[in-house]
C-alpha cells in the first residue's frame, strides 16, 4: 500500500453535497472517491483536445432517430466515428466524380 497524505480544504456547502451524495452512490469511502476524482480529472487534462489537425463535428438530432442510430451501430458493430468518417469520405468522392463528369 502506497503512503497516503490527508488533504482538507473547505468547499461551498452545495458542492460538498453533490459530492458526498455521489461519493456514497459510488460505494467508495470518501479517501477512495477523492482519489479516484482527483485522478480522473489530472488523466483527463493531459489528454489532447485535438489530435494533430483534426477538428470536431457535432449536430443535434432527434431523439428516435439517435435510439435507431445507435442500434443500428450495435448491430453492425460500427463505431459512431467510423460511421460517420465514412458518409463524409464518400459524399466527397461522389460529388468529386461528379464535378469531373460535367
Amino acid at each position: 500500500m502506497e503512503p497516503t497524505k490527508n488533504l482538507c480544504a473547505p468547499i461551498p456547502a452545495p458542492l460538498h453535497a453533490r459530492l458526498r451524495e455521489r461519493q456514497e452512490a459510488s460505494g467508495k469511502t470518501l479517501g477512495q472517491y477523492m482519489t479516484w476524482l482527483i485522478t480522473k480529472f489530472y488523466e483527463e487534462e493531459e489528454k489532447p483536445t485535438m489530435k494533430g489537425n483534426q477538428r470536431t463535428v457535432a449536430f443535434q438530432v432527434p431523439e428516435e432517430l439517435f435510439e435507431r442510430f445507435k442500434e443500428y451501430l450495435k448491430k453492425n458493430g460500427v463505431k459512431q466515428n467510423a460511421f460517420f468518417l465514412d458518409c463524409i469520405q464518400k459524399a466527397l468522392g461522389e460529388a468529386a466524380s461528379k464535378s469531373t463528369q460535367e
